[in-house]
């Protein structure tokens, strides 16, 4: 099974980009997007989406936020949110449930310049940790994928001195990370690529980020610890365009 997660920057604007394109090129199992940015009945899909189900979960706020599923096989169940009303206004998680595992495609809020939203941030974190630990003691191993806004490790980013204490980079969100996997969640990238360094998933537009690749690595795909003998592959699909992001893989017996 092939799972593909990625941050499109808005949906529309990544549609004019190739996002098309790249789903029937890739042809995987189960795409998550994240910051989608819009309402499904504001996207008109292309024809490679035919073949798909698709789940939507978008922000109250028009064009803010968002995330969306789609996969060849229909769901079991579908859940917006994560039953808390202070946090799900945002349409930021999505989870579906398959005959063997569940899966959790999230958009983590952004702690902000000066990490003016860092507290609510660390609430989420908490909220969410819980979450998909609730679900992963029910009994079926959980993937969980998305734009996770933080670089658990100074190898995770070009500039760490530069940008300890930054959103993204401070301590408590590198912390709420390291809490996820204490929890029995697998970083699948590091589980497959310990030591890689220059592998980032988002650059920012400014100052020719991307082409010096001065970026960092917020996407991610966690898993069970019960999933580790099943894992095949992770990548970061460094060399795609089409947002300030890139996608991400996880390949899965």
């Amino acid at each position: 099974m092939k799972l593909i997660s990625w941050n499109v920057n808005g949906i529309r604007a990544c549609l004019k980009k190739g996002l098309a394109d790249f789903l029937s090129s890739e042809n995987p199992d189960i795409l998550c997007l994240q910051e989608t940015k819009a309402r499904a009945e504001q996207v008109e899909l292309p024809l490679e989406f035919g073949g798909y189900h698709a789940e939507w979960n978008s922000a109250q706020k028009p064009g803010y936020s968002g995330v969306a599923v789609f996969s060849r096989e229909k769901p079991i169940s579908v859940v917006h949110g994560i039953g808390i009303e202070e946090h799900d206004t945002e349409g930021r998680v999505l989870t579906l449930e398959y005959p063997d595992f569940r899966l959790v495609n999230v958009y983590t809020p952004n702690a902000q310049n000066e990490l003016r939203r860092l507290a609510y941030r660390m609430e989420w974190d908490e909220a969410f940790r819980a979450y998909v630990c609730d679900l992963e003691s029910q009994g079926k191993p959980v993937v969980i994928c998305g734009d996770l806004n933080v670089a658990h490790q100074e190898i995770d980013l070009a500039r760490p001195k530069q940008n300890r204490g930054s959103a993204g980079f401070s301590d408590e969100e590198r912390d709420g990370f390291s809490k996820l996997v204490e929890s029995g969640f697998i970083d699948t990238y590091r589980h497959f690529h310990p030591d890689k360094e220059g592998a980032y998933s988002w650059w920012s537009y400014r100052a020719g980020a991307r082409a010096n690749n001065v970026g960092w690595r917020i996407d991610y795909f966690s898993v069970s610890q019960k999933l580790e003998d099943r894992l095949d592959s992770a990548d970061i699909l460094h060399e795609v365009l089409g947002s300030d992001h890139c996608p991400v893989t996880l390949e899965i017996k």
